[in-house]
């Protein structure tokens, strides 16, 4: 069932954002022919519509919905594959030259964008990766009282054990009492959260709105149903992280009269593109048991080194002021994503 939940919102999104890239007509070898355009009606001059751009030939096979179904997903005219590369690579050349005209060329920002958030929850879907808070069962009162009772005897214990290693002169001696004294830190660390248990939840705010305060209490009360319509309603309104972002651009260039909102919205929307590819591309290397700390390295380098590149490609920015404008983006996009979860939550706690 995961598996095909996820596989309909992939096709829905390739759907989606190939409704926003393509054309109304697809020319085919084999179809109707006619001397007027089956769509507006117009006098055919030749294999298009010169009013509304349909083809002069239409489809009419069941075949046929299974090929547009397979262009969308795999294809997007053609374009995909002369955009990835750019985006990977040369993000600032892909947004100057799309914002400068070449749009026939390339995959427009919207459409990659729903393409590549619907892909990302679809591989979410269909791996079964999803956030939750720790088991919320409270330990008994008497397994809380005996750890508490137990803690400081593993403690005076450890102590023991650290201070036989200082003094080891025999390196197999020493290596030993560690092993030893790390299970030992390991038996504390398990004691203290049982002794000191405290409910995974978020935080206690109370903004004056009855109706929002009401559903941060039950937010509280089932914090794991909270996380789900979070993530739920996260792929639904990615578009607002476009909205929130766009205004921070505009700050790093706003006595540039030359840059308009509309350069910065395709400034982002790319932007956002490459970091759903980007957390796709992670998971699936973290599930293919790449180690963390170098996913964990990956996820801190590349975005910042994207933004450089694409700031100093598509705005012609100076390397030292693109290094600044990387590191305040960089602060903008945790302020964004803070913005957008806070969003989330208050759209969770309302419905």
């Amino acid at each position: 069932m995961m598996g095909a939940e996820a596989a309909g919102e992939l096709v829905t999104g390739a759907l989606v954002a190939g409704a926003i890239e393509g054309r109304s007509g697809e020319r085919h070898a084999r179809g109707e022919h006619a001397s007027l355009c089956l769509n507006c009606g117009t006098a055919l001059l030749g294999s298009y519509c010169h009013r509304c751009g349909q083809a002069e030939h239409v489809h009419r096979s069941l075949s046929a919905i299974w090929h547009d179904i397979a262009h969308g997903v795999l294809h997007f005219e053609g374009k995909i594959w002369n955009t990835l590369p750019l985006l990977a690579w040369r993000p600032g050349e892909l947004t100057r030259r799309y914002i400068h005209g070449e749009r026939a060329r390339f995959v427009s920002p919207m459409a990659l964008f729903l393409f590549s958030v619907f892909l990302m929850f679809a591989t979410f879907g269909a791996i079964g990766a999803h956030l939750e808070f720790p088991d919320n069962t409270p330990p008994s009162v008497s397994a809380q009282a005996q750890a508490k009772a137990k803690i400081p005897q593993v403690q005076a214990e450890l102590d023991k054990l650290r201070a036989e290693q200082k003094a080891a002169r025999d390196p197999t001696t020493a290596a030993a009492l560690d092993r030893r004294a790390d299970k030992l830190d390991e038996d504390l660390e398990g004691l203290s959260q049982i002794a000191n248990w405290q409910p995974g939840r978020f935080a206690d705010l109370k903004t004056g709105w009855k109706r929002l305060d009401e559903g941060f209490a039950k937010a509280n009360k089932n914090p794991n149903l909270a996380l789900y319509k979070m993530q739920s309603s996260a792929y639904k309104y990615s578009w607002a992280l476009i909205l929130i972002s766009v205004p921070f651009v505009w700050l790093l260039y706003a006595w540039h009269r030359k840059y308009k909102v509309y350069d910065h919205a395709v400034f982002v929307t790319y932007s956002l593109s490459f970091m759903s590819i980007l957390v796709i591309a992670l998971t699936l290397l973290g599930k293919a048991g790449v180690g963390e700390d170098g996913l964990a390295l990956a996820a801190l380098v590349i975005p910042p080194l994207h933004m450089y590149r694409q700031i100093r490609g598509a705005y012609g920015t100076r390397r030292r002021w693109a290094i600044l404008r990387t590191l305040l983006l960089v602060a903008f996009a945790a302020v964004t994503l803070t913005v957008f979860f806070l969003l989330l939550f208050a759209v969770g706690a309302l419905g």
